[in-house]
């Protein structure tokens, strides 16, 4: 259990839903017949995004913040921290999972390949010099669309096509969101390291201020492409959270970011139970 359970710690099974969620609700969206879910490459990506992709994400982020994680409070608490003599074994399971990724990027077309690519490039990049996007203003919660991609990815092999702009929009501002109000809590040790995030850059409440703009537009466009669905009304408990903050200062964004996992796993699951009952 040693190397498994350290790698299984590296993937931080909270956020598993943040990937294999995306992908599982991308391909509802995509899919035409209950048929669809009983295809090969469903079931290999759906089992790549639950764990080798978090392992990937998270394994490259923990290897490159050695300067962050050492300041940060949650580290050693609710994340692991990777100490030195775990960093040969980190770097070999990163190669492991690499070629992996290469060899299911074989069971794609070149559009497939391609958006599989990009979530890639955009996971190693997140932290990896030169790139770095985590520590530059603006593009540290741009990139994170690369959680958007297993959507992209899941309704193309679905449907053989991509989905609609407003849909990808919905999604970048639903991550957007997500990566700076976890950011806010970062902000001291961040500052620290010398790490100049969005967070850092604006400060925590210029910082809810927009993530309250981003889940507000979430809330339009769900209802809006949903036709005015009351299920969609609950996407309104996005921008309450950041609105909620905002008016009762007794409340701690390290607190309620803990509980942003549960909220959104709720909600992905009742938007996928949705489509198949609706394909039913």
């Amino acid at each position: 259990m040693g190397q498994l359970g350290f790698l299984l710690r590296i993937s931080r099974f909270r956020f598993w839903i943040y990937t294999a969620g995306t992908f599982v609700v991308g391909y509802a969206l995509g899919a035409s017949s209950l048929e669809d879910f009983f295809r090969p490459e469903y079931f290999a990506f759906l089992l790549y995004f639950f764990v080798p992709a978090n392992i990937f994400i998270y394994g490259v982020n923990d290897y490159f913040d050695r300067d962050t994680d050492a300041l940060n409070p949650k580290k050693g608490s609710m994340e692991h921290l990777v100490v030195d003599q775990e960093r040969r074994a980190l770097s070999l399971s990163l190669w492991a999972i690499a070629l992996l990724s290469g060899a299911l990027m074989l069971l794609l077309d070149i559009t497939g390949a391609v958006l599989f690519l990009l979530f890639l490039l955009l996971s190693y990049f997140y932290s990896a010099p030169p790139l770095r996007f985590k520590s530059k203003p603006f593009l540290d919660f741009s990139s994170n669309i690369l959680y958007v991609m297993p959507g992209i990815l899941a309704f193309y092999l679905a449907s053989g096509e991509l989905p609609s702009l407003w849909l990808i929009v919905a999604g970048f501002l639903h991550i957007a969101a997500m990566h700076l109000f976890s950011a806010i809590p970062d902000i001291d040790c961040d500052r620290q390291a010398g790490i100049n995030t969005t967070a850092v850059l604006l400060g925590r409440t210029p910082s809810l201020l927009l993530c309250l703009a981003f889940w507000s537009g979430l809330a339009v466009l769900a209802l809006l492409l949903s036709g005015g669905h009351p299920l969609a009304l609950f996407a309104l408990l996005y921008p309450a959270v950041p609105l909620c903050l905002l008016l009762f200062r007794t409340w701690r964004v390290e607190t309620v970011y803990w509980y942003l996992p549960y909220l959104n796993t709720i909600l992905g699951g009742m938007l996928f139970t949705v489509l198949v009952l609706y394909m039913v």
